[in-house]
């Protein structure tokens, strides 16, 4: 039986004003005869400018396949009887295009009598809006990954450059190897984004964050009920790089038991969830990284062999910092250029000091550590240069370490040795050269300028010199 509230003309147009969704109807002949709010938001057009008029007036931009036609007697939703779901364009009554989607269906008394028809108008500019953000993101993304964002005019590095352009014109198992920080994560993000997928996913993993149980999970996904707290299937990692690359960083640190598993995955390029025997092919590009020595892991039994030489298909070594010294000033030009942008400081570069130490310093940490370095600096840094005691205290002290020949004498404002023990007289003396600047003289002492206020107040000295 039919409600009959659904045929109360009342309820009815009430309904029509509380739909999101724009709505309008036309007579036997094309015009328009009734137009709800959500029409009068999308168009740009009221009720009163709409009603009477034809449908023409919104030009879509397709129609059955073709552009607006004439006329009623040219549309082909009499041929067709109805438009399902076409994503097209209106004009706005200002001028510009809305992308929408339109649904159309004829009423009809029967064969041959024909009441009207029925629009549907979805508007999908906030979709849109969104659709062009992620493009952007991804845009910015290939950006970061493109190749002149890895610094560097050594020679190693061209070596490098040359490696990464072979690699990403083949769709071979590449094995990046290098030390913590030297940029193993951009190595990979290049060749994706310079090769034929790049248009497709770049997922990075990271091997050594999860437990074998959970990187079991998050590699290869599971079914609802595989273990506890799997209350839903999830697709893993392999499968969202579908089309695209997955990074594996830190290769070496994986288990035996994942260390199969991902062998079946280069041989076969095949994966199976956990908790469900159902095979599922995968089309993707794997990059692995390692910071050890991973052919000593598979000397020493901890690593398989075959899997070992599946993944070095073709490796690409990245050199430490101490072995590519000549592109420490190019790489502090660029992370100086970075900061001034991030912080919008003006600071031009280094004192010829400053960059002695930074020359000399042996990086254990490479180039992330340089990075994070030039940010420490221009925490402390207020002139136009970086100065030597705007470094990190670290890379400061171990600039000269102890066996190696004996630093030239340094100019004033680098007076102090941070092995002499403080005293009231160096203290003092540092002070009268800071004009008693507290922040100025812990600076150059290597200490707080909390500790130089209580240094002064214990040895009493004045808050302000003579």
């Amino acid at each position: 039986m039919v409600d009959k509230t659904i045929l109360d003309p009342t309820f009815a147009s009430l309904l029509l004003e509380s739909m999101a969704d724009g709505v309008f109807t036309l007579d036997e002949n094309g015009n328009i005869t009734s137009w709800n709010p959500a029409m009068e938001r999308i168009s740009g057009y009221t009720a009163q400018e709409a009603l009477g008029k034809s449908c023409m007036m919104l030009n879509f931009s397709l129609c059955f396949s073709k552009k607006c036609p004439a006329g009623i007697s040219e549309c082909g939703i009499y041929e067709h009887g109805r438009v399902q779901d076409k994503e097209c364009f209106l004009r706005h009554k200002n001028g510009l295009d809305i992308p929408i989607v339109k649904s159309a269906r004829l009423v009809t008394d029967g064969p041959g009598w024909v009441r009207g028809v029925v629009e549907t108008v979805t508007d999908l500019s906030a979709l849109e809006k969104a659709r062009r953000r992620a493009e952007e993101a991804n845009l910015r993304l290939g950006e970061i990954h493109k190749v002149h964002n890895i610094i560097g005019k050594s020679r190693a590095m061209q070596q490098v450059f040359s490696a990464i352009k072979a690699a990403a014109a083949s769709d071979a198992t590449i094995l990046v190897q290098g030390e913590s920080g030297t940029g193993k994560e951009l190595v990979a993000g290049a060749i994706h984004y310079n090769s034929s997928r790049s248009d497709m996913p770049f997922v990075t993993v990271n091997c050594s964050a999860l437990a074998e149980s959970l990187l079991e999970s998050e590699l290869f996904g599971h079914v609802r009920g595989a273990f506890t707290g799997a209350i839903r299937d999830r697709v893993g990692r392999f499968e969202e790089a579908g089309g695209g690359t997955i990074f594996l960083d830190e290769i070496g640190e994986i288990s035996p038991f994942i260390q199969v598993k991902l062998l079946r995955v280069l041989q076969e390029r095949e994966i199976e969830r956990v908790g469900e025997s159902k095979k599922r092919n995968i089309d993707i590009r794997i990059i692995a990284a390692t910071n050890t020595d991973l052919y000593g892991r598979v000397k020493s039994g901890n690593f398989r062999e075959d899997l070992y030489y599946r993944l070095k298909v073709f490796p690409i070594y990245l050199p430490p910092l101490r072995k590519r010294r000549e592109d420490i000033p190019l790489l502090t030009s660029h992370f100086i250029k970075r900061q001034n942008k991030k912080t919008n400081k003006g600071i031009k570069g280094l004192l010829p000091s400053a960059m002695r130490i930074l020359m000399d310093y042996n990086w254990p940490g490479n180039v992330r550590e340089l990075e994070n370095a030039i940010e420490h600096a221009f925490v402390l840094c207020g002139g136009e240069q970086i100065d030597i005691f705007d470094l990190p205290v670290e890379i400061r002290q171990l600039a000269y370490p102890s066996g190696r020949a004996k630093a030239p004498e340094p100019s004033p404002p680098e007076r102090i040795s941070f092995k002499t023990p403080l005293s009231r007289e160096i203290l003092i003396n540092t002070l009268g050269e800071c004009n008693w600047n507290k922040a100025e003289a812990g600076r150059r002492l290597g200490v707080s300028r909390t500790a130089i206020w209580k240094y002064m107040k214990k040895w009493d000295i004045p808050l302000k010199g003579p």
